[in-house]
This record gives structure tokens, C-alpha cells and sequence, in this order.
């Protein structure tokens, strides 16, 4: 061993040679620049360049073995030259000068299986999918289904003498009495009627025809020919089913005629109007189906369907607005209430290639997923991103189906601070930098 150790201490031109660093007696990762001793008092074994170089010949031959530094274990962008010890005791790990055509593309990562189970690492692969389908969200309003809206008008001018119907929100059934008006003009044609119906012939058929004109009910036609007698009230009815929304008359009043008496609203169903972003309307589509809630019923939802998207956008808000049509069979919705709006936009085309959107990190810049290389290496590749939705990403470009990417490895890679580093590293070719302050040799 003396020999063993002279041969250590000198070189074949009997010059002698320094260590490169000192390594605990055990075989430890525990390394020191200079002499040291451990706890019961032995010293560390130096190490000189043909240690280095037995270590570096145990690698494959074929390349440029030697150590250029040393990095952190955890991934951090600190290096040391020299062999050294992180906060928590854990040795750094070499970094060779062929590492990067043994190991794979500039900034591949080399985990070995330990800390692979430490770290918490998890892949999956990238794999064909369908697109991705996902809830646009949206805020919208209730308003009253254009179509099932009515007014009632007079055809002739007179006076209201009776309102059978005088407040708003009152439900209506057609056919049903609303009000009653004395129109001098009416009473007229109704006697002239009966002179005609007495007389017969083309005349009678004038007045008839004058009578319906003037929209007088069937049914008050035919009292007339039954009693012979014209009224002095006339009724108006309504055509249709539904409530009062406007009521501009009152008991008294004179109205002209075509002059609005009372305006109703089917409520079985209403119109609800969303606003939907720019960004989201080519995602839309009729018969897509629809979620709503409102803060007067917690807990609820509303289905519906989108049944129309609007030709234009807002200039302001840059939004489109989507008619969907809300079913309201217990009539506890009203018209100008908010809604919070899902949308389903259903997924077409194509199967695409997806990861899971866990496995993206995202610098803001660009882009990046972690690719198992096997053998404990990771290589990052930039990709373009498509659609995301449902715990998916469209990916474009940057990696092929099977490519198995790293969606889980625990603070090595999701805490942001470690992340930034570790992007800033992938793209740099610059050399490592000398040890950083503080750092523990």
C-alpha cells in the first residue's frame, strides 16, 4: 500500500501532485476541498487526476470522459467545480464532458431510479384522441321569448267602460274577456248588419264581411242574428295564452283605433341571451346544449339549448351573443334575470394527439414537456399547443404518439421557482458558473 500510495503522490517525472479534492474514508458522499478529518478522528483520502480517470474509463469509451462540474441534485442552477455537499447532505452529481451525446439533446436530465421514487416522478403517454370537448362560460340575461309576445288592440275608436283584466302579471287564456268598449262606429255596423241580414242578398254579405273587418268575435255575430239586437259594449279577448306584461289603459279612457290595450307573454318557456368572448364563438353552435343558474335558486340548474348565435359582436366588449332557448315550465323564471351560462361545446374532427395538461410547463414565452428518454433521462422539447379541455391538451408539434411525457414530479419540477431555472438551463449552451455565495464546499 506505501508503494501503492508513493505512486499516488508522484508523477511518472517524480513531480508532485496535488489532490483534486479529499473524499471521506468510508467511501461517503461526503467530500472536502482540503485535509479533513471525520467524527472519531480519521482523515480523508485524497484524490488525484487517475481516480478521476479510472472513474471516467468505468464509463463507456468513445467520447470525452472528463468531469467539467458538478450540479445540484435537486435541480437547482447552482454547479460547483468540485465535488461538495447540498444543504440537506446529498451529494452533486457530475456533469461529464460527453454528457450530452451519451445522455441525449442539450438540457437532458439524468434521475437515477432512487430519486426518481423520491421526487415523486410520474409519465404517461402522449396518445390520439378525440377533440376535446369543454364548457364555454358565459354570463347571460332572461328575456321574454319574442315569439310568444301579443298585443291586443281595438280595430275602432270608442271609449273603455269595463276592464276585466287591470293589472300586470295577470294570467290570461285565449279566448278570455279582457275589456269591454263603447265605439259608436261599432254600434253602427252592427245595425247596419241587421238591416242587411234583414233584407238578404249581396247586402247582407257586405256587412257580414264589414263586421269581421272590424274583428267583432264570432261568437258576438251570432248573437246578433239570434237576438236581432246590437249591444252597446263590444269585448275584446285575448288571442293567446300567457300574462300581462303592459297595461296602458285605464276604465274611461278613449282609444284610437289600432291603439295598444294590453300586451301579454308566454312564459312556458324564455330566451335566455348570453354574452360568449370572442375567443370561444367558434365553439358554439345550435343545438349545443346549455347549463344555467341564478342566485335566486342556489343549488339549481336550468337546461336549455342554444338555438341561435347572433350575426354581430359588441365593439365594446368584443362579445357575441347566443339565444338559448330556456324551458320555464313552473314559471318561477322571469325576464331580466343573470345567469351564470355553461355551454357544451361537443367535441369534432379528427382524433388529435393529447397529453395530459398537467404535463406543460408553461414560461410564458414557450412551452415545454419533459419526454422520458429511459434510463432515468428526461429531455425537454417545446411544443404548440391546440385546444384544452377536460384535464387535455392539443398538442401540434414538438413530440409523436407513445412519446411518454412527465406529468407529476413534485417540486423537482412543478414549483415555479425551480421551474423557471430549469427552462432558463434548457435553452442556455453557456458554461457553468464557479460556485454560487454561500455555497458549502
Amino acid at each position: 500500500m506505501a508503494g501503492a500510495a508513493a505512486v499516488g503522490l508522484a508523477r511518472a517525472d517524480d513531480q508532485p501532485r496535488r489532490p483534486l479534492f479529499y473524499q471521506d474514508p468510508d467511501g461517503k458522499p461526503f467530500y472536502a476541498g482540503g485535509p479533513e478529518k471525520t467524527s472519531d478522528g480519521r482523515d480523508y483520502q485524497p484524490v488525484f487526476d487517475d481516480a478521476a480517470s479510472q472513474a471516467a474509463a468505468a464509463k463507456p469509451p468513445g467520447g470525452d470522459h472528463r468531469i467539467l462540474y458538478y450540479r445540484n441534485p435537486m435541480g437547482l442552477p447552482d454547479t460547483s467545480p468540485r465535488p461538495r455537499n447540498d444543504s440537506m447532505g446529498m451529494a452533486y452529481i457530475p456533469v461529464y464532458a460527453d454528457e450530452g451525446s451519451q445522455d441525449g439533446p442539450p438540457g437532458t436530465v439524468r434521475i437515477t431510479p432512487g430519486r426518481l421514487q423520491t421526487l415523486g416522478v410520474r409519465t404517461e403517454a402522449a396518445e390520439m384522441r378525440p377533440p376535446a370537448g369543454r364548457d364555454v362560460r358565459a354570463i347571460g340575461m332572461l328575456q321574454f321569448d319574442e315569439r310568444r309576445l301579443a298585443t291586443v288592440t281595438t280595430r275602432v275608436p270608442g271609449w273603455i267602460e269595463h276592464l276585466a283584466v287591470a293589472a300586470n302579471g295577470d294570467p290570461v287564456k285565449r279566448g278570455q274577456v279582457l275589456a269591454e268598449i263603447y265605439s259608436p262606429d261599432m254600434v253602427a255596423s252592427e245595425e247596419e248588419y241587421l238591416i242587411a241580414a234583414r233584407m238578404g242578398g249581396a247586402i247582407g254579405s257586405a256587412s257580414l264581411q264589414r263586421l269581421r273587418a272590424l274583428n267583432i268575435p264570432d261568437d258576438e255575430i251570432a248573437r246578433l242574428r239570434r237576438s236581432s239586437r246590437s249591444v252597446r259594449r263590444i269585448p275584446v279577448v285575448a288571442q293567446v295564452d300567457g300574462v300581462v306584461i303592459d297595461k296602458p289603459v285605464q276604465e274611461g279612457m278613449r282609444v284610437d283605433a289600432g291603439e295598444a290595450l294590453y300586451r301579454t307573454a308566454d312564459l312556458s318557456s324564455l330566451w335566455l341571451i348570453a354574452q360568449v368572448q370572442e375567443q370561444d364563438l367558434g365553439a358554439i353552435m345550435p343545438g349545443q346544449m346549455a347549463r344555467a343558474s341564478f342566485v335566486a335558486f342556489p343549488g339549481r340548474s336550468f337546461e336549455g339549448r342554444v338555438e341561435f348565435v347572433y350575426p354581430s359582436l359588441s365593439a365594446d366588449t368584443r362579445t357575441a351573443r347566443v339565444r338559448i332557448v330556456l324551458p320555464n315550465p313552473d314559471g318561477v323564471l322571469r325576464a331580466a334575470m343573470f345567469a351564470s351560462v355553461q355551454i357544451a361545446a361537443a367535441p369534432a374532427g379528427a382524433p388529435v394527439l393529447a397529453v395530459p395538461d398537467s404535463a406543460v410547463l408553461d414560461s410564458g414565452t414557450r412551452q415545454v414537456v419533459l419526454v422520458a428518454a429511459g434510463e432515468g433521462r428526461f429531455q425537454p422539447r417545446t411544443v404548440a399547443l391546440g385546444v384544452l379541455g377536460n384535464g387535455w391538451v392539443q398538442v401540434t408539434d414538438g413530440i409523436k404518439p407513445g412519446d411518454r411525457v412527465v406529468v407529476g414530479a413534485n417540486f423537482l419540477i412543478d414549483a415555479e421557482s425551480n421551474l423557471r431555472a430549469a427552462l432558463q438551463g434548457f435553452g442556455s449552451g453557456d458554461k457553468p458558473q464557479a460556485d454560487q455565495p454561500g455555497a458549502k464546499r
